[in-house]
């Protein structure tokens, strides 16, 4: 049994952070152990929730309560998603130095949420430089998004080698694994978006059609896929594949369907069993 400690968001209503990493990782046969960092209503997009933000204290608090029962050492991996604060960032990262602790082996995958293309920079002040300086150095894994992979190399990337050039940078910083999503480089076709996944000096790339769906979640979703995917296979390119897959068949489903979720229960087969995959191209 893989056990992997999710410190992140959650809401009742929709799926986002712990509410679309957490049951797709189960799905999989993973045991979770899930750290609300926010418990609200929904998801900030629709204007309007109710809900509290806790702080670093109260994660620590309920780690401690884990550890208490003697587990830590059996955590295989631990997972971050959005960081609301740098007393939040510090607190993971200090469970991360817990784990390790107890299990020499454990990983950490880091998805290190900061802000997109359109939207800019979202995330608090200060949150780009923890990620930067502290979250992703302690990082085994981490899976920004391409705007996000600009931003930690501290540069703009339009090409495929600049592309790998950041990435080697963000490499530098100390993850060994890094999987870049909503990736658009020169030669992305109009109607296609790119993954690519980078270990070891290698790159492997998957290129999906390009939906016209937007919703929240689908980036906690891969990471948390990805991260199982890797930990079962120790292969970056495998874990791109079926992750990809995945997620894919998961948004095509809540864009035939115009839910303004993502339809993460209702097409849950996509999880064990997509419906389409992508050939795992190295690049």
């Amino acid at each position: 049994m893989v056990n992997v400690l999710s410190i992140q968001s959650h809401v009742a209503y929709g799926h986002v952070g712990n509410s679309s990493a957490v049951f797709p990782l189960q799905r999989l046969g993973v045991e979770v152990w899930p750290v609300h960092t926010v418990q609200f209503s929904n998801h900030t997009g629709y204007g309007a929730w109710t809900g509290r933000v806790f702080d670093g204290q109260a994660v620590e608090e309920v780690v401690d309560g884990i550890a208490d029962r003697g587990v830590l050492g059996t955590a295989d991996a631990v997972l971050s998603g959005y960081l609301g604060s740098a007393d939040i960032g510090h607190a993971v990262v200090g469970t991360v130095g817990r784990v390790r602790a107890a299990n020499p082996d454990a990983v950490y995958c880091c998805d290190p949420v900061i802000g997109d293309v359109g939207r800019g920079v979202f995330v608090r002040p200060g949150i780009e430089e923890l990620m930067r300086e502290v979250a992703v150095p302690a990082a085994d894994l981490v899976t920004p998004n391409h705007y996000e992979l600009d931003l930690l190399a501290q540069t703009t990337t339009r090409t495929l080698d600049e592309v790998k050039g950041a990435v080697a940078a963000v490499q530098g910083l100390g993850p060994r694994v890094v999987l870049t999503t909503s990736l658009v480089a020169e030669d992305t076709p109009d109607d296609a978006v790119d993954l690519l996944a980078s270990e070891g000096g290698r790159h492997f790339r998957v290129r999906t059609p390009r939906l016209s769906v937007a919703v929240n979640g689908a980036g906690d979703a891969i990471a948390a896929l990805f991260l199982a995917h890797w930990l079962d296979t120790r292969s970056a390119g495998e874990a791109l594949g079926r992750a990809a897959a995945s997620v894919w068949g998961l948004l095509r489903r809540t864009e035939e369907a115009g839910s303004r979720e993502v339809l993460l229960v209702a097409a849950q087969d996509e999880f064990v069993s997509p419906s389409r995959s992508f050939p795992v191209e190295e690049v």
